[in-house]
Order: C-alpha cells, then structure tokens, then sequence
C-alpha cells in the first residue's frame, strides 16, 4: 500500500453544513472566514473530489488548518474531519508545488524533527545560544523577528538542554531550575511488585531529546503500578508529523520501522499526544491493524487503576488538554483523575479550554502569526486560574505555551507533564 491517500466522496458528503462546528474551530475564531472553517474546508475538499485542482487558494485554506480536530466532538453529524484533512493534505503535497521559501522550510523541518540523532546534535549549540542571551534577537518585535517570522518562531521554540520548558518549579521560585543528569532509560524496566501489564514505551523525537525526563517519569511511574516497561533502543520517529501534513509516503516508512521495533509487546504505550494519535492511525495509512495495542500512559494508568501511594503534593494545577489528546484520541477524563488522586492537589479548569495552543505540530512554524495570537489567548486564560503548575502531555504545547509566557506580564507557572506531576508524588522525583 504504497499509494497517497485521497479524500472519500461519502465522508465528504455526510457534512449537512449546520454550522455546530464553527464556535470550536480556532481559524474561524480568529478570521470569521468560511472557507477557515471546518464547513468552508469541506466545501473545498469537495472540489478537490470532483477534480478541482490543488491551487494555492485552496491549499492555502487547508495549510491554515491546525488540525487540532476541536470540530469533530462538536459535530452533531458524526462527521470525520480527521479522516478528511488527512487525505486532503496527503493529496495537496502529491499534487501541489509550493514556493520555494516553503519547500526550503519544509526540507529543513523534515531534516530534523524526524531524526532523534539530528536533534542530539542540536542540544550544544542550543545551550550556547540560550547563554549568550540571542533569544533577544528573535522576539517578535526584534528586526529578525519582524523580517523571519517563521525562522524565528523556530529559534524561539527551541528547549534548553536541560529538555525542559525555561520555567522555575514552585519550590526553586525566583532562582534558576536545578540542573538534573540525563537519565538512561534501560531497555527493560521491571515492575514493582506483582506485574500487572508489559509494555513498549515509544521515547519520541522531540520528547526523548529534549523532554527526557518526561520518559524517565514514565518508565518510573509505569513500575511503581506494576507494569514491565520495555523501551526499545532502535526504535525511531513514529510518522506523527509527516502523517498529520500528508506526507504519507514519508508517514508509511517510519510507520513499519516503528511496528519491527514493537513486534515483541502487545501494547505500546505513547505520552505525546500527536505521536499516541499518529500510532492509533496506522490502521488507516497501513491498510492493516498493528500487531499492537496503543495507549495514552494516562489511558492505560486510569483503566489499570492506582496501587503506588501518593504522597501530598500541596499545588494547584491548571490542566491544559493536548488537542490529539482530547479530541483525536478522546482522552479528557483519565488526566484529570490521575491528578486529582494526589492528596493536597488543587485542580483547575481553564476558560475556554478546548481552544488550541496553536501549536499542532509544526503550524507554530509554517503560520506563526496567528500561533503567537492562539498562544498568547491561552497564556492569559492560564494566568487567571492562579496555578502554580501547567500541566499538559504533548512536548510541542509545552514549548508553544513557555514561549507565550515569555511575553506574559503575569507570573510564570511552572510547565510539566503529567507524568513528571506523578512521578513527583509517587517517587518524589
């Protein structure tokens, strides 16, 4: 199956138009255009079907997408959008030759992100760039921010080597956050106690180079509740961004290294949310079902249910739900359960939660203007809530929303994921 998807005519035509979709869609929020909303797009992938051409008009449409699937919960219908953009774009990137200042970017994104071993090369010069303070240079209202927005969008995203978000935990506030070694995961970590579940953990590209500590929490926290953790050394890049922008050829390679690199477990476990949501697609771009279950590690810690004692963690936490978690994946429940089993621990909603970060992938790269405007909309609803900690589970909403609080007067909160919030009151790690 190595064609590229295109778009079905059936799914096209279950949209009745309705217009239930268009108080979740974040473009249409900011535009009030048709064709930037859920609707409009269908409407143009419905010309794609009948043999419309991939033009810049129409591409342009589907590129200022951010596929955050906010539309599909709130489709009264039923409607598969996610079904429907994903071929849409697989067809455009088939069909359609972009500018060469967008191929160049692409090709430059695309040389990276996928590639763990790149992105290890990356961590030196980022610390020399984050110690001689050049990301003054890239601020948005810097010359190089005003002429290079996407590049420098790019730069302002970039983590430190420490692989966290530049934020103090609540009990270093006002001093630097303490620097903790690189921790090696090993390629099987045993369960504490009675084995209750074996899996595969997927370490990711972004995460595992500069979220490390993310995977160390969940190896930790995985065996505290008595689950086998199986963390295979060879694996790489799940397809999450080539799949989620219609690279599908790209997508389906790293597709089948990534199912050799799982065919000795039954479950794989995933905690970045574009990648969990890539894995549970293979079906789609595979033309099979993996030999594999996948699950979110909140997913799987809810449905085992706890056994690890938890110890008090006076905070209070606002929850930021990742768009493929939520809403690709319908994860909403288990995250917050799993927080609100801590003793001590505060847990706030945020206003307009559902809204996205803007970071969905590489958008925060190839559109960052309306990006910074949906980062820095989520940055004060953040800031209302008062919390100490942001919690979250995608790498690429940590980064998104600690670069929104960058041009935040109001005080920082910490950034963490969820896991590295357990891990804290399981392990005190």
């Amino acid at each position: 199956m190595d064609e590229v998807r295109r778009p079905d005519p059936g799914l096209a035509g279950d949209c009745v138009h309705c217009g239930f979709c268009l108080p979740a869609c974040p473009t249409y929020e900011l535009w009030g255009e048709e064709m930037d909303s859920p609707r409009g797009r269908i409407h143009l992938i419905g010309q794609m079907i009948e043999g419309a051409p991939a033009d810049d008009v129409l591409t342009g449409h589907l590129d200022a997408c951010l596929g955050c699937l906010a539309c599909v919960p709130a489709c009264p219908s039923g409607v598969r959008y996610d079904l429907l953009i994903g071929a849409a774009r697989a067809q455009v990137e088939d069909e359609h030759r972009r500018p060469l200042p967008d191929r160049l970017l692409r090709g430059l994104i695309f040389a990276l992100f996928p590639h763990p071993a790149r992105l290890r090369l990356l961590r030196g010069p980022l610390t020399a760039y984050r110690a001689m303070g050049l990301e003054r240079l890239v601020a948005p209202d810097a010359r190089l921010g005003r002429l290079m927005p996407r590049l420098a969008m790019l730069a302002r995203l970039a983590p430190d080597r420490r692989g966290a978000p530049l934020t103090p935990e609540p009990h270093t506030a006002g001093r630097a956050p303490k620097r903790r070694p690189r921790e090696r995961i090993p390629a099987r970590t045993p369960a504490k106690g009675p084995a209750r579940a074996r899996v595969g953990m997927l370490t990711g590209c972004v995460q595992r180079e500069f979220f490390p500590g993310v995977n160390a929490a969940t190896a930790r926290v995985l065996a505290a509740e008595g689950v086998e953790v199986i963390t295979p050394a060879r694996q790489g890049c799940c397809g999450a961004l080539s799949l989620h922008t219609g690279r599908d050829r790209e997508a389906r390679d790293l597709a089948r290294r990534t199912v050799r690199a799982f065919e000795s477990v039954d479950v794989v476990v995933a905690n970045a949310a574009g990648c969990g949501s890539a894995l549970k697609e293979y079906r789609e771009i595979l033309g099979e079902e993996p030999p594999f279950r996948v699950m979110d590690v909140a997913e799987l810690l809810h449905e085992l249910g706890p056994v690890a004692e938890r110890r008090p963690l006076p905070i209070t936490v606002a929850y930021h739900d990742a768009c493929h978690l939520a809403n690709a994946q319908g994860i909403r429940t288990a995250p917050r359960q799993l927080l609100r089993q801590i003793p001590g621990l505060t847990l706030r909603e945020i206003a307009d939660g559902g809204m996205c970060c803007g970071s969905a992938g590489i958008y925060n790269i190839l559109h960052p203007e309306p990006a910074t405007e949906l980062g820095d909309r989520k940055a004060d609803a953040i800031a209302r809530t008062g919390a100490d900690v942001l919690v979250t589970a995608n790498p690429g909403c940590l980064l998104q929303i600690a670069d929104a609080f960058t041009r935040h007067a109001a005080r920082t909160p910490r950034l963490a994921h969820t896991v590295e919030i357990l891990d804290e009151s399981i392990n005190g790690r």
